[in-house]
């Protein structure tokens, strides 16, 4: 999944702040208080391919689709009451 696809699901830049990663970033997006989607860090993408996992599952939940992403996040958002 690119970068400009995860601007596209509403995902949130989000920056790192550490000396040793300057101009280092991932992508947050909160689907609702507890579920939380996120992605790799900028220095973990090669060849503009990112990816999204469940915040802090384990064993950990990953999705490398644009369409799986978009797909789930529709859902979820149709459930919320």
């Amino acid at each position: 999944m690119t970068e400009k696809e995860l601007k596209l699901l509403g995902f949130d830049k989000e920056s790192i702040e550490d000396l040793d990663y300057e101009n280092n970033y991932y992508y947050v997006l909160d689907i609702v208080n507890g579920l939380t989607f996120i992605t790799n860090s900028k220095d973990q993408v090669e060849d503009d391919k990112w990816h999204v996992e469940i915040f802090n599952t384990e064993p950990t939940i990953r999705f490398k689709k644009f369409e799986e992403v978009q797909s789930l996040i529709n859902k979820l958002k149709k459930s919320i009451i």
